[in-house]
């Protein structure tokens, strides 16, 4: 365990190192930050460190074993209604445990937190049933993203333009640390008892199809409760002046994140102790090590985002306003596109889903080709919210061109590409991409005097599309190398054919 343990710290300090060393290198040059701001980010910065690697390694012990035994006693079941049933239960408790949706409901206060939990909870649970039915009875994903993407932008076109940016950004959102994991494994475990040749496709899906629920369900509360407005108040920056009154920072926060984690994963918890009474399906030693990596999950997760929203947080959102305020501001684009090409490797998530192929594809995907594949995809479209912000043009320009392409190379890519993809988007727009690349859009919106409604809210949106088409190009290019060298070695046999044959004659 210990060497398990320090494995998974080591691969996090190698994901959270680049975009500590890119902060640090703006802070000594075009955006200088204050000694107490910058002892603050380093405090979080190792905080994120430890948290990511305990984190990932609780996820390895319990949300993946628990995820694939309640997907394979799923998929024993003899009528389809029951596993949809229960999946939707699982959609809704999963979904209120994910601490991102009260960071979400918070930024809306025209609806009611709790309206606004209950809906997207409620859309996930929905297309968590159908994410389901669809592997039971073999409908194609390609068809199923097709229709729900074409509700969402007829969906779009009578909710307010102010609310737009908020509702899509509750898509990546709502797929973060807690709920990928289990819903990741969950899908293999469905698919693990099948023995046809789209068992491996199916796998993966599941994350997809959740992530378009909230954007119905606040879409769908945009239009009903006419909201004038969707604010967010800017944080504000502790005045620090010793490293005591950085650790006070975090001794503070420590608390709240406790709550909230707790509130996540006790539901889980309760989960498990129904499953495991019902089924008996996890040995006592199994049962203890799931139980075991529930505890690392609780931990991990508490320094995570304690690390990130206290230390991470404010440095993105001044970084932001200082670039954003010079008179050469065009700056923020490509450095935020180098920053969203490392910090899409701080999510846990990513970890998960990059193993989780690999595995599932035999290696054929490798977790190094998934991951050049998210950075590419995360940094141009951190590239592109800049470019909004500095211009204002709504988001919908580039979502509605965006989607309709994702959903066209579904008809050209191999369908494992397609599920992989649409995952990925959801997984991308983690708590790194809510806690430090949405407060620097916002700072930098705010500098350059754009509507931060508008303007700075759907960059978590943005990071959810532009995965879909990185990872089916990546996909496209690898089946045409495939036809290539199919065709070479038709070729090749053609010809020691015709050889054959002359010496016959």
């Amino acid at each position: 365990m210990r060497k398990q343990l320090k494995e998974k710290i080591f691969e996090s300090l190698a994901s959270v190192l680049p975009i500590t060393a890119i902060v640090l290198v703006l802070s000594i040059t075009i955006a200088p930050v204050a000694a107490g701001t910058l002892v603050l980010f380093l405090f979080g910065a190792l905080l994120l460190i430890f948290g990511m690697g305990i984190f990932t390694l609780g996820a390895d012990l319990a949300m993946t074993p628990l995820g694939e035994g309640m997907g394979i006693e799923m998929s024993k079941s003899r009528k389809a209604i029951y596993p949809v049933l229960i999946s939707f239960l699982f959609g809704v408790i999963i979904t209120m445990a994910e601490p991102d949706l009260q960071v979400l409901a918070q930024q809306v206060p025209a609806i009611p937190n709790m309206v606004i939990v209950l809906s997207v909870a409620g859309g996930v649970g929905v297309f968590m049933m159908l994410a389901i039915a669809r592997m039971f009875f073999n409908i194609p994903l390609s068809l199923l993203l097709f229709l729900f993407y074409g509700m969402v932008f007829l969906l779009a076109a009578f909710t307010p333009a102010s609310f737009i940016p908020v509702s899509f950004d509750s898509g990546g959102v709502t797929t973060g640390p807690v709920t990928v994991p289990f819903i990741m494994s969950l899908g293999v475990g469905l698919s693990a008892l099948r023995s046809d040749r789209h068992s491996g496709e199916d796998s993966f899906g599941l994350v997809a199809l959740c992530s378009i629920g909230p954007v119905l369900a606040v879409l769908t509360l945009g239009i009903f409760y006419q909201p004038d407005s969707a604010s967010y108040e800017m944080t504000q920056i502790a005045q620090i002046t010793t490293t005591a009154d950085a650790a006070q920072e975090f001794v503070v926060a420590f608390p709240e994140y406790l709550k909230e984690v707790a509130a996540a994963l006790l539901p889980i918890g309760g989960m498990l102790f129904l499953f495991q009474l019902f089924t008996g399906r996890f040995r006592s030693r199994k049962l203890l090590k799931i139980t075991g990596g529930l505890i690392y999950t609780y931990a991990g997760l508490v320094l995570f985002l304690t690390g990130v929203n206290v230390g991470f947080l404010p440095v993105g959102q001044f970084l932001g306003a200082v670039i954003g305020g010079r008179e050469n501001n065009y700056l923020l684009i490509p450095i935020g596109m180098l920053m969203g090409y490392f910090i899409v490797a701080a999510e846990p998530a990513v970890h998960v889903l990059t193993r989780q192929v690999e595995e599932v594809s035999n290696g054929s995907i490798s977790a190094g080709s998934m991951k050049a594949g998210l950075s590419v995809g995360v940094a141009v479209s951190v590239g592109i919210s800049i470019l909004r912000i500095l211009t204002g043009i709504p988001i919908l320009y580039f979502l509605v061109p965006g989607y309709l392409l994702s959903l066209l190379l579904t008809f050209f890519v191999p369908k494992i590409y397609t599920g992989i993809a649409f995952d990925s988007g959801g997984v991308a727009s983690g708590p790194m991409t809510a806690a430090f690349l949405l407060p620097f859009a916002m700072g930098a919106c705010e500098a350059a005097g754009g509507n931060i409604l508008t303007d700075a809210f759907g960059v978590v949106a943005m990071v959810a599309m532009t995965p879909l088409i990185t990872i089916q190009t990546l996909g496209l290019a690898g089946e045409l190398r495939r036809h290539a060298r199919s065709r070479y070695l038709k070729n090749q046999f053609e010809q020691l054919e015709d050889i054959v044959l002359y010496f016959d004659d």
